[in-house]
């Protein structure tokens, strides 16, 4: 799973691009994901996570650490 979210595990969608025509054809929704990189005082240590721009927001809302607490209760490597 190469294109996610880390924070909030939001993935691509899919559906159809649908023409004047009304012919039907495959595509997706990527998320908008970034590569940054955080300090986290509670590891003491930078982490570089891949995070959508509303995962970036909720870093920002909720801090850090607690985000990185959730991550590891889920199993989320970094």
């Amino acid at each position: 799973m190469s294109n996610y979210c880390q924070v909030t595990g939001a993935q691509p969608s899919f559906g159809n691009n649908v023409s004047h025509s009304q012919r039907r054809t495959r595509r997706r929704w990527d998320v908008n994901v970034q590569r940054k990189r955080y300090w986290v005082p509670s590891l003491g240590r930078h982490i570089t996570i891949r995070v959508s721009a509303r995962g970036i927001k909720t870093i920002d809302k909720l801090g850090i650490d607690t985000v990185v607490a959730q991550m590891r209760a889920r199993g989320e490597r970094f």
